[in-house]
């Protein structure tokens, strides 16, 4: 599953798990009680090196990686064990 690419790292978190639950991302907890989301988005679209960032939401351990032009999103249920992954272009703004 992969995120727009015009969309920033935070949104592209919260719909890569609603996509992957079937639910509307209304349904999921804030990522503000688990992350600054305005730091994350500064932080992965103002980084120009080798970027690595973890933290658990939603159920899942979230992994983002910087991936040539655009972040790489991969999270681990850490229930059931399955992945997901998505690129989200940094580069692009809404």
């Amino acid at each position: 599953m992969s995120p727009s690419d015009d969309i920033r790292p935070s949104m592209a978190i919260v719909d890569l798990i609603a996509r992957t639950d079937g639910v509307d991302p209304i349904e999921l907890e804030p990522l503000y009680e688990v992350i600054d989301p305005d730091g994350l988005n500064a932080v992965c679209e103002s980084s120009t090196e080798s970027l690595e960032i973890e933290f658990v939401y939603g159920g899942r351990t979230v992994l983002l990686e910087r991936s040539g032009d655009g972040i790489e999103i991969t999270l681990v249920d850490t229930v059931r064990r399955t992945d997901a992954s998505g690129t989200v272009d940094t580069e692009s703004s809404i």
